[in-house]
């Protein structure tokens, strides 16, 4: 599978989520570059801004939540993550 640019997959994640790891994992196997938060991490305003940007493309706000292209994964599925590489055009 051909590397996405950074920018193109975004990851919104726990640091103490084994779903988020299996999906960071993965991501990194199958050798796509993406970019992700650990909400968790953030303090302050800065967690409170980026609580309301997940709740934007998954209102349950769980984690992970990934975003690709025009897509929205909830959950860690590699199938669905691989359908919506395969559909999104490279940066």
């Amino acid at each position: 599978m051909a590397t996405n640019k950074k920018g193109q997959v975004k990851l919104y994640t726990l640091s103490t989520c084994i779903h988020c790891r299996k999906l960071k994992e993965f991501l990194k196997r199958i050798n796509v570059d993406y970019d992700f938060v650990d909400v968790d991490l953030l303090q302050g305003e800065e967690r409170k801004a980026m609580v309301e940007e997940v709740k934007k493309f998954n209102p349950g706000c769980t984690f992970p939540t990934t975003v690709i292209g025009d897509e929205v994964i909830v959950g860690f599925d590699e199938i669905k993550i691989k359908k919506a590489l395969k559909n999104t055009p490279a940066a």
